[in-house]
């Protein structure tokens, strides 16, 4: 329905990692707008992130720990969505933990526990939408959704564990998100999880393992599309403490942090 008044405009609001924390969504004002985004990092995963940085002395068995992990992640995903799709149509995309039914397949094989799919309670969500490495059109608005990818030039710097192997696969990722890019072409809007190269992506976290501090994490792939592509706005969140607003040339770039919003009006 379009608003008296605003017939050439759109509102849309744009809500950082919303990491599960409902009680922080429902503070954001979500009247009055035309289309919400989220760029990623729908759920609650603290127990994920503490069994990937280690920090569990943990008496039950892996098998059901992850398992607990999974739905932790999986019911707070589904109660986010279900409360902002009844303000607003909703396009998100994946983040760091967020699920696919790919992945949901491997947790399965990996502890041989039955485990719900996250396609079939999409289905039950009326006005939500993934956006998925997909470019679609919103009232004639052109709007890029590249979900979170392992970059190149973050394992180059950042150097994790296994680093072989992370650099493999994210070289794999990196030329599937850059042919994504591609057939994208000009968009109005980029969603993204990371941020841009050296925007608003400086480590300063006290979780993350100190020799990650200080460097930038956002991505070399990105920025190279902003700067040459130049959407009106990229919005993106993963780096929290980055949070805040800075131009690429003209276009705007958002780090939402988490649960951070802002709102903008496009002719």
């Amino acid at each position: 329905m379009v608003r008296k008044g605003r017939r050439n405009k759109i509102r849309i609001l744009a809500i950082g990692d919303p990491h599960g924390d409902l009680e922080k969504i429902k503070k954001i004002p979500v009247e009055n707008v035309d289309l919400i985004l989220i760029p990623g990092d729908l759920s609650k995963a603290d127990i994920a992130r503490k069994i990937n940085f280690g920090r569990i002395n943990g008496k039950e068995s892996s098998d059901a720990l992850k398992r607990k992990a999974f739905m932790e992640i999986y019911k707070s995903t589904f109660a986010v969505l279900r409360y902002l799709g009844k303000k607003a149509p909703v396009y998100y995309i994946w983040g760091d933990f967020d699920y696919s039914d790919k992945a949901v397949k491997k947790g399965i094989k990996d502890f041989g526990s039955s485990l719900p799919f996250f396609s079939k309670e999409f289905k039950k969500i009326d006005n939500v939408r993934a956006i998925r490495d997909k470019k679609v059109r919103f009232r004639g608005l052109s709007i890029g959704g590249l979900e979170r990818f392992e970059d190149v030039n973050w394992v180059r710097d950042f150097r994790p564990d296994e680093f072989d192997k992370r650099m493999k696969v994210a070289r794999k990722e990196t030329k599937r998100a850059k042919k994504i890019l591609g057939k994208f072409g000009k968009v109005d809007i980029l969603l993204c999880h990371q941020p841009p190269f050296e925007v608003l992506d400086k480590v300063s976290n006290p979780v993350a393992p100190k020799r990650w501090n200080g460097k930038n994490a956002g991505s070399e792939l990105i920025l190279d599309y902003v700067k040459k592509k130049k959407p009106k706005y990229v919005f993106c969140g993963h780096i929290h403490e980055g949070k805040g607003m800075k131009k690429v040339g003209k276009t705007v770039v958002f780090n939402l942090g988490c649960c951070g919003w802002k709102v903008v009006e496009i002719e």
